[in-house]
């Protein structure tokens, strides 16, 4: 059996990036889908794209679902 990260997405900053963790790690600053699916591929997951993001239970959106993206 496989293990999936935990990933938190935390609430837009007012440029309206998002800080991401994956696995208790800081992965970087998201400004889009297409970011936090790179950083999932970077950590194991290459096959997830922007849908698996809006779709998977596995992420903790903070502050506003995969649709909120301004501060």
């Amino acid at each position: 059996m496989t293990s999936t990260p935990a990933v938190i997405v935390y609430p837009p900053t007012a440029d309206g990036g998002r800080r991401v963790r994956v696995g208790g790690h800081f992965v970087g600053i998201a400004y889009g889908l297409v970011d936090i699916a790179a950083f999932l591929q970077e950590a194991g997951l290459q096959d997830w794209d922007e849908m698996d993001v809006v779709r998977s239970p596995l992420i903790e959106w903070r502050g506003g679902g995969p649709d909120a993206w301004e501060h």
